[in-house]
Protein backbone atom coordinates (compact mmCIF):
# COMPACT_ATOMS: atom_id res chain seq x y z
CA UNK A 1 0.00 0.00 0.00
CA UNK A 2 1.35 3.27 -0.66
CA UNK A 3 1.36 6.14 1.25
CA UNK A 4 0.28 9.66 -0.78
CA UNK A 5 -2.21 12.42 -0.33
CA UNK A 6 -5.84 11.44 0.13
CA UNK A 7 -8.53 12.77 -2.78
CA UNK A 8 -9.74 15.32 0.28
CA UNK A 9 -6.28 16.49 0.27
CA UNK A 10 -6.72 17.93 -2.98
CA UNK A 11 -9.86 19.26 -2.65
CA UNK A 12 -10.99 22.78 -4.23
CA UNK A 13 -11.88 23.83 -0.70
CA UNK A 14 -8.32 24.91 -0.49
CA UNK A 15 -8.07 27.13 -3.65
CA UNK A 16 -10.90 29.28 -2.80
CA UNK A 17 -10.44 32.58 -2.24
CA UNK A 18 -11.04 34.62 0.61
CA UNK A 19 -12.59 37.85 -0.88
CA UNK A 20 -15.63 37.46 1.18
CA UNK A 21 -13.52 36.90 4.64
CA UNK A 22 -11.76 40.00 4.16
CA UNK A 23 -14.39 42.47 4.18
CA UNK A 24 -15.57 44.27 7.28
CA UNK A 25 -18.59 43.23 8.81
CA UNK A 26 -21.64 45.56 9.55
CA UNK A 27 -20.80 47.05 12.36
CA UNK A 28 -17.48 47.46 11.36
CA UNK A 29 -18.13 48.95 7.97
CA UNK A 30 -19.98 51.30 10.13
CA UNK A 31 -17.72 52.26 13.02
CA UNK A 32 -14.84 53.02 9.32
CA UNK A 33 -17.34 55.23 7.98
CA UNK A 34 -18.31 57.33 11.09
CA UNK A 35 -14.83 57.91 12.12
CA UNK A 36 -14.13 58.95 8.58
CA UNK A 37 -16.78 61.28 8.45
CA UNK A 38 -15.58 62.54 11.81
CA UNK A 39 -18.46 61.97 13.61
CA UNK A 40 -18.74 60.49 17.36
CA UNK A 41 -21.23 58.00 18.38
CA UNK A 42 -23.34 60.62 20.47
CA UNK A 43 -23.63 63.13 17.01
CA UNK A 44 -25.26 59.97 15.27
CA UNK A 45 -27.62 58.97 17.82
CA UNK A 46 -28.42 62.64 17.94
CA UNK A 47 -29.17 62.85 14.35
CA UNK A 48 -30.63 59.51 13.74
CA UNK A 49 -32.60 59.42 17.08
CA UNK A 50 -31.36 55.66 17.61
CA UNK A 51 -30.27 55.48 21.21
CA UNK A 52 -26.74 55.24 21.98
CA UNK A 53 -26.44 51.76 23.42
CA UNK A 54 -27.68 50.53 20.17
CA UNK A 55 -25.38 52.57 17.92
CA UNK A 56 -22.73 50.60 20.16
CA UNK A 57 -24.20 47.14 20.00
CA UNK A 58 -24.58 47.44 16.19
CA UNK A 59 -21.08 48.46 15.47
CA UNK A 60 -20.30 45.27 17.86
CA UNK A 61 -22.60 43.42 15.36
CA UNK A 62 -24.89 42.57 18.35
CA UNK A 63 -28.36 43.06 16.90
CA UNK A 64 -30.21 41.88 19.26
CA UNK A 65 -31.22 44.88 21.01
CA UNK A 66 -32.78 45.77 18.13
CA UNK A 67 -35.83 44.05 18.79
CA UNK A 68 -36.18 42.04 15.77
CA UNK A 69 -34.88 41.58 12.00
CA UNK A 70 -37.28 44.30 10.76
CA UNK A 71 -36.22 46.84 13.20
CA UNK A 72 -32.66 45.79 12.81
CA UNK A 73 -32.50 46.73 8.91
CA UNK A 74 -34.12 50.04 9.54
CA UNK A 75 -31.26 51.08 12.17
CA UNK A 76 -29.00 49.92 9.55
CA UNK A 77 -30.18 51.91 7.27
CA UNK A 78 -30.50 54.80 9.11
CA UNK A 79 -27.01 54.72 10.59
CA UNK A 80 -25.73 54.36 7.15
CA UNK A 81 -26.98 57.29 5.69
CA UNK A 82 -26.00 59.59 8.60
CA UNK A 83 -22.36 58.43 7.57
CA UNK A 84 -22.89 58.95 4.01
CA UNK A 85 -22.52 54.73 3.57
CA UNK A 86 -24.75 53.23 0.94
CA UNK A 87 -26.83 51.11 2.86
CA UNK A 88 -27.69 48.32 0.24
CA UNK A 89 -24.88 46.10 0.74
CA UNK A 90 -24.82 46.11 4.34
CA UNK A 91 -28.78 45.19 4.27
CA UNK A 92 -27.83 42.43 1.37
CA UNK A 93 -25.29 41.12 4.21
CA UNK A 94 -27.65 41.27 6.81
CA UNK A 95 -30.29 39.57 4.74
CA UNK A 96 -27.88 36.56 3.83
CA UNK A 97 -26.92 36.15 7.28
CA UNK A 98 -30.16 36.10 8.92
CA UNK A 99 -32.41 33.96 6.45
CA UNK A 100 -33.49 36.89 3.95
CA UNK A 101 -35.39 39.34 3.75
CA UNK A 102 -38.60 39.29 5.71
CA UNK A 103 -41.58 39.03 3.57
CA UNK A 104 -43.83 41.66 3.71
CA UNK A 105 -47.39 41.61 6.00
CA UNK A 106 -50.20 41.02 3.39
CA UNK A 107 -52.88 43.57 3.64
CA UNK A 108 -55.80 42.02 1.44
CA UNK A 109 -57.14 39.96 4.52
CA UNK A 110 -57.27 43.24 6.76
CA UNK A 111 -58.84 45.08 4.69
CA UNK A 112 -61.64 42.36 3.65
CA UNK A 113 -62.22 41.61 7.77
CA UNK A 114 -62.63 45.46 7.61
CA UNK A 115 -65.34 45.64 5.01
CA UNK A 116 -67.29 42.59 6.33
CA UNK A 117 -67.31 43.66 10.07
CA UNK A 118 -70.67 45.60 11.11
CA UNK A 119 -70.07 48.92 12.55
CA UNK A 120 -72.28 50.33 14.92
CA UNK A 121 -73.49 53.57 14.53
CA UNK A 122 -74.50 56.16 16.96
CA UNK A 123 -76.71 59.26 17.13
CA UNK A 124 -75.38 61.36 14.58
CA UNK A 125 -74.90 64.29 17.36
CA UNK A 126 -73.21 66.80 14.79
CA UNK A 127 -75.89 66.78 12.28
CA UNK A 128 -79.08 66.90 15.23
CA UNK A 129 -76.95 70.77 15.89
CA UNK A 130 -76.40 71.49 12.74
CA UNK A 131 -79.79 71.49 11.78
CA UNK A 132 -81.04 72.80 15.04
CA UNK A 133 -78.69 75.90 14.51
CA UNK A 134 -79.74 75.97 10.70
CA UNK A 135 -83.89 76.70 11.96
CA UNK A 136 -82.99 79.24 14.59
CA UNK A 137 -81.32 80.97 11.98
CA UNK A 138 -84.07 80.49 9.22
CA UNK A 139 -86.21 81.51 12.64
CA UNK A 140 -84.83 84.56 12.90
CA UNK A 141 -84.27 85.67 8.96
CA UNK A 142 -87.99 85.31 8.91
CA UNK A 143 -88.81 87.53 11.91
CA UNK A 144 -86.70 90.41 10.88
CA UNK A 145 -88.53 90.07 6.99
CA UNK A 146 -91.81 89.62 8.24
CA UNK A 147 -92.47 93.72 7.88
CA UNK A 148 -91.01 94.63 11.35
CA UNK A 149 -90.57 98.63 10.73
CA UNK A 150 -87.35 100.78 12.61
CA UNK A 151 -90.58 101.70 15.46
CA UNK A 152 -91.10 97.82 16.06
CA UNK A 153 -95.00 97.63 14.90
CA UNK A 154 -95.67 95.47 12.56
CA UNK A 155 -97.28 97.01 9.14
CA UNK A 156 -100.43 95.32 8.38
CA UNK A 157 -101.92 95.12 4.53
CA UNK A 158 -105.44 95.11 3.36
CA UNK A 159 -106.43 93.60 0.80
CA UNK A 160 -106.39 95.51 -2.19
CA UNK A 161 -104.72 98.14 -0.79
CA UNK A 162 -101.57 99.75 -1.83
CA UNK A 163 -98.61 98.61 0.93
CA UNK A 164 -96.72 101.66 2.30
CA UNK A 165 -92.87 101.12 1.11
CA UNK A 166 -91.07 101.56 4.69
CA UNK A 167 -87.93 104.03 4.51
CA UNK A 168 -84.63 102.97 3.81
CA UNK A 169 -82.29 103.15 6.95
CA UNK A 170 -79.74 105.21 5.90
CA UNK A 171 -75.37 104.13 6.95
CA UNK A 172 -72.34 105.21 7.31
CA UNK A 173 -69.94 103.47 4.59
CA UNK A 174 -67.18 102.02 6.14
CA UNK A 175 -64.05 103.68 5.59
CA UNK A 176 -61.49 101.05 4.13
CA UNK A 177 -58.77 99.59 6.63
CA UNK A 178 -55.71 100.42 5.70
CA UNK A 179 -53.52 97.35 4.82
CA UNK A 180 -50.87 96.86 6.90
CA UNK A 181 -47.25 97.12 4.75
CA UNK A 182 -46.33 93.66 3.82
CA UNK A 183 -42.86 92.45 5.29
CA UNK A 184 -39.72 92.57 3.36
CA UNK A 185 -39.23 88.84 3.27
CA UNK A 186 -35.58 89.42 3.42
CA UNK A 187 -32.72 88.34 6.52
CA UNK A 188 -34.87 91.16 8.27
CA UNK A 189 -33.65 89.58 11.71
CA UNK A 190 -30.08 88.74 10.67
CA UNK A 191 -29.81 92.66 9.46
CA UNK A 192 -31.38 94.29 12.75
CA UNK A 193 -28.92 92.02 14.86
CA UNK A 194 -28.43 93.36 18.31
CA UNK A 195 -24.32 94.45 18.75
CA UNK A 196 -24.78 92.97 21.77
CA UNK A 197 -25.15 89.31 20.77
CA UNK A 198 -23.91 86.83 18.28
CA UNK A 199 -26.52 85.76 15.97
CA UNK A 200 -26.28 83.02 13.00
CA UNK A 201 -28.27 81.94 10.75
CA UNK A 202 -27.83 78.76 8.84
CA UNK A 203 -29.77 78.01 5.61
CA UNK A 204 -29.89 75.10 3.16
CA UNK A 205 -30.51 76.27 -0.27
CA UNK A 206 -28.92 73.25 -1.96
CA UNK A 207 -30.10 70.28 -0.38
CA UNK A 208 -30.77 68.64 2.99
CA UNK A 209 -28.02 68.32 6.25
CA UNK A 210 -27.93 68.08 9.81
CA UNK A 211 -26.77 70.56 12.00
CA UNK A 212 -26.30 71.03 16.08
CA UNK A 213 -26.15 74.19 17.61
CA UNK A 214 -25.54 74.98 20.82
CA UNK A 215 -24.32 77.99 23.80
CA UNK A 216 -21.71 79.53 25.41
CA UNK A 217 -22.44 77.51 27.90
CA UNK A 218 -22.93 74.09 26.15
CA UNK A 219 -27.27 74.09 26.11
CA UNK A 220 -28.62 72.58 23.40
CA UNK A 221 -30.58 74.86 20.93
CA UNK A 222 -31.17 72.84 17.74
CA UNK A 223 -30.66 69.36 16.81
CA UNK A 224 -31.91 68.19 13.68
CA UNK A 225 -32.07 68.08 10.30
CA UNK A 226 -32.92 71.18 8.12
CA UNK A 227 -34.40 70.14 4.78
CA UNK A 228 -33.91 71.68 1.31
CA UNK A 229 -34.68 76.04 1.65
CA UNK A 230 -35.72 75.42 5.36
CA UNK A 231 -33.65 78.17 7.75
CA UNK A 232 -33.03 78.50 11.65
CA UNK A 233 -31.39 81.38 13.51
CA UNK A 234 -30.01 81.55 16.86
CA UNK A 235 -28.78 83.98 19.18
CA UNK A 236 -26.51 84.36 21.90
CA UNK A 237 -24.72 86.68 24.59
CA UNK A 238 -21.67 85.35 24.00
CA UNK A 239 -21.23 82.36 21.47
CA UNK A 240 -22.32 79.96 19.09
CA UNK A 241 -20.70 76.59 18.50
CA UNK A 242 -21.99 74.54 15.32
CA UNK A 243 -21.59 71.16 13.74
CA UNK A 244 -22.60 71.00 9.88
CA UNK A 245 -23.23 67.29 9.13
CA UNK A 246 -22.57 68.67 4.93
CA UNK A 247 -21.35 72.00 5.20
CA UNK A 248 -21.10 71.84 1.50
CA UNK A 249 -25.34 72.25 1.50
CA UNK A 250 -25.22 75.12 3.82
CA UNK A 251 -25.03 79.01 3.54
CA UNK A 252 -24.33 81.07 6.70
CA UNK A 253 -25.02 84.50 7.69
CA UNK A 254 -22.82 85.79 11.12
CA UNK A 255 -23.76 88.97 12.53
CA UNK A 256 -25.40 90.07 9.52
CA UNK A 257 -22.84 88.95 7.21
CA UNK A 258 -22.29 86.09 4.89
CA UNK A 259 -19.74 83.47 5.36
CA UNK A 260 -18.44 83.14 2.43
CA UNK A 261 -16.39 79.95 2.96
CA UNK A 262 -16.61 77.26 0.58
CA UNK A 263 -17.30 74.35 2.00
CA UNK A 264 -16.77 70.73 0.17
CA UNK A 265 -20.41 68.59 -0.34
CA UNK A 266 -20.16 65.86 2.90
CA UNK A 267 -17.87 67.74 4.39
CA UNK A 268 -18.57 67.61 8.10
CA UNK A 269 -17.82 71.18 10.38
CA UNK A 270 -17.27 72.28 13.56
CA UNK A 271 -17.42 76.10 13.48
CA UNK A 272 -17.88 78.71 16.57
CA UNK A 273 -18.75 82.80 15.97
CA UNK A 274 -18.34 85.24 18.77
CA UNK A 275 -19.89 88.79 18.59
CA UNK A 276 -16.78 90.03 16.66
CA UNK A 277 -17.48 87.68 14.42
CA UNK A 278 -17.64 86.82 11.19
CA UNK A 279 -14.77 84.89 11.13
CA UNK A 280 -14.58 80.87 11.28
CA UNK A 281 -14.06 79.88 14.69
Amino acid sequence: MSIGNSPDDNSPQDERPYEEDDRPSIGRALQQARIAAGLTVDDVSNATRVRIAIVHAIEQDDFAPCGGDVYARGHIKTLARAVHLDPDPLLARFDAGHGGRPAPTPAAPMFEAERIRPERRGPNWTAAMVAAIVAVIGFVGFTMFSGDDGNGTKTQVAEGSTPTASKPVKTKPTPPKPQDPKSDPSDSAIAAAPQDKVTVQVTAPDGRSWISAKDHNGRLLFDGFLQQGDSETFQDKERIDLVLGDAGALQLYVNGKQIEDEFQPGQVERLSYTKGDPEVG
